[in-house]
């Protein structure tokens, strides 16, 4: 399913960090933010990122 990264960058994007801040957390480019959460979005078939965040919720991935 998600790899650990992807799982990195999904995780604060739950707390409602932007991409800037979960660039800043993970020290990678925004670009790089862009691209992970891109790719979250296209392995979960969800359209934007409110629904990533509900699914992270849901999921409990955001305590894991």
């Amino acid at each position: 399913m998600l790899t650990d990264r992807e799982l990195d960058v999904l995780r604060p994007v739950g707390r409602g960090f932007s991409n800037r801040e979960v660039a800043a957390e993970l020290f990678v480019s925004d670009t790089t933010v862009k691209t992970h959460l891109s790719r979250v979005l296209t392995k979960l078939d969800r359209r934007d990122r409110n629904a990533a965040i509900v699914f992270a919720h849901d999921n409990r991935i955001l305590s894991s």
